[in-house]
């Protein structure tokens, strides 16, 4: 864990990221985008390059990925994207180590927590609900009802809904989309390390803190409710 905070603040709000962030999904994720490649006639990209655009709402992530795809190419991999991923895939997605004990202690705070994903709102719905990490969060926002990162607005959104101020919201999140969205209205950032981007990636965004995984996340953050 780095530590790059200067004053001691406490947050009264968490904003969460989903995918890399809370649930170990990176594989379920790229074997889905591989299989709607292969399923559209595009090229199967990489792991590696498949990943980058983790957190991204679908439609810019294809687009990240396959920047000349028309907006037909762009609808039908959309489509078996999300078939595969809700319905086919036997990839099996975990929540990260620690997870539901950290936002159990969040709770037992007061601290309200929500979700600010790329996430489709079906998609999010339906892991919320198999997991059941829905009763933990006071709002969460998709880009169904708001816009892709690295647009703050999701995070404008959490912020009026539950009147908080920005500087006492953080965010968490594993990607440089997340960091950059915070670090667009001056809101705290945390960096997580066992996400999509290297650390060294994140750090460019001038989080408060580097975390290596959601134990150490869960001791800094107890500090400072």
């Amino acid at each position: 864990m780095h530590d790059m905070s200067k004053v001691q603040k406490k947050y009264k709000l968490v904003i969460f990221d989903w995918d890399g962030t809370l649930m170990d999904s990176e594989m379920r994720i790229v074997a889905s985008i591989q299989a709607a490649a292969a399923h559209c006639g595009l090229p199967v990209l990489s792991h590696h390059e498949s990943k980058q655009i983790i957190g991204l709402s679908l439609d810019k992530a294809i687009l990240g990925l396959y920047p000349s795809a028309s907006g037909e190419q762009v609808e039908q991999m959309s489509a078996a994207y999300s078939q595969h991923f809700l319905e086919e895939s036997l990839v099996e997605m975990v929540p990260f180590s620690g997870a539901e004990s950290l936002l159990f202690s969040l709770r037992q705070q007061g601290v309200k927590l929500a979700v600010a994903t790329g996430k489709s709102r079906r998609g999010l719905d339906q892991v919320l609900s198999q997991c059941g990490f829905g009763g933990y969060f006071d709002i969460t926002r998709t880009p169904h009802e708001s816009a892709s990162k690295p647009d703050p607005l999701m995070l404008q959104q959490i912020l009026m809904h539950l009147n908080i101020a920005v500087s006492d919201a953080v965010m968490v999140g594993d990607t440089s989309f997340d960091l950059q969205m915070a670090q667009s209205i001056n809101m705290d950032a945390i960096a997580l390390g066992h996400g999509v981007h290297e650390l060294d990636v994140l750090a460019a965004f001038n989080p408060v803190v580097q975390c290596d995984d959601l134990h150490q996340l869960h001791a800094w953050l107890m500090a400072r409710l």
